[in-house]
């Protein structure tokens, strides 16, 4: 079988994204590879979308069909069907598209320097202005430089730095060796939030060697994003922030005996529970009910979030007192 298996979980809501990204896959230099699509009950059905590939590229593609399961699902389906004599498995969104040379950067890495976990860098439009590469980790973390061409590093503090902020990491650009793919797995219940992140961390707490490389590995894309089609105001946002939380939690269990990285997780947790109860505040100023079930639930796994309520209303009354 092929060296690498390509794992791309399908939900998209128009046609020709997935074929595109099934493009940037056949386009790669590097060629020992095939590719499952987990079909998470898209709403554009799949098989229009491989139909108009030539037969030898479709001997490549197996499809995986399931009842909705959500992206760490589906990604858990197609790490379940990677076949016994793969020794590398790369992710891919369905709406991202490969560089040309992915793949063959991330074998270097992998075979070159015994790595068993890599990233690229990632690209794309304006929209996703928070993403940086791995030259400004170089510039601003201690770092060992390993490759020139294309530039590739290792951080001896790779989790510390991701906690600080993990905008330089991407599911589409993460290749993972057997003894990470073998028994990693994504949280599937976090299918609103964070469960990228909880993945990345058990996976780099996990490898032997993690090597990042500043050559962009994918051009993020603009299809069904289900974290960024949210906002403060959608009835999903609070169980949005408590599925980061959540995750957030989990990793603070992940961590306990390293105070840095513990320090920060608990600086997202009280932005998740500030989040939250901000977009409940407003529900009761428009008049609306608070997703009370939900609150009930969230208070019953975190007690602190009663302090973040008590802060919240002192402070609206210190606002109100001042304004009088």
């Amino acid at each position: 079988m092929a060296k690498f298996s390509v794992i791309i979980p399908y939900y998209q809501k128009e046609p020709g994204i997935l074929r595109r990204a099934l493009g940037s896959v056949l386009a790669q230099t590097y060629r020992d590879f095939h590719v499952i699509v987990v079909d998470d009950q898209s709403p554009y059905p799949v098989d229009d979308e491989l139909a108009p590939l030539p037969t030898e590229a479709r001997d490549r593609i197996m499809v995986i069909r399931q009842p909705n399961a959500g992206p760490g699902g589906a990604r858990n389906t197609g790490l379940e069907h990677v076949p016994g004599d793969t020794d590398f498995v790369a992710f891919l969104d369905s709406d991202d598209l490969w560089t040309p040379d992915h793949l063959q950067n991330a074998f270097v890495a992998m075979t070159q320097f015994g790595a068993d976990c890599y990233f690229a860098s990632i690209t794309g439009s304006d929209a996703f202005y928070y993403h940086f590469g791995m030259a400004e980790l170089e510039r601003s973390e201690r770092a060992v430089r390993l490759s020139d061409d294309p530039l590739m590093i290792e951080l001896p503090e790779l989790s510390r730095v991701m906690l600080k902020n993990w905008s330089f990491l991407h599911l589409s650009c993460m290749v993972l060796g057997r003894p990470l793919f073998e028994t990693s797995r994504f949280e599937a219940e976090l299918r609103l939030a964070a469960e990228d992140v909880l993945f990345f961390c058990d996976c780099v707490l996990a490898a032997r060697r993690t090597v990042l490389c500043d050559a962009a590995g994918a051009v993020r894309g603009e299809g069904v994003n289900i974290f960024h089609s949210i906002d403060n105001d959608s009835p999903q946002f609070l169980k949005q922030q408590f599925n980061t939380w959540v995750a957030l939690d989990t990793l603070e269990g992940r961590f306990q005996g390293r105070p840095d990285e513990v320090a920060s997780i608990r600086g997202y947790k009280q932005t998740a529970r500030r989040q939250a109860l901000w977009s409940q505040a407003r529900l009761v100023k428009r008049r609306k009910v608070p997703q009370v079930s939900l609150l009930a639930r969230w208070f019953w796994r975190d007690p602190a979030i009663l302090q973040s309520v008590m802060h919240l209303a002192v402070g609206k009354l210190v606002r109100q007192s001042s304004a009088n």
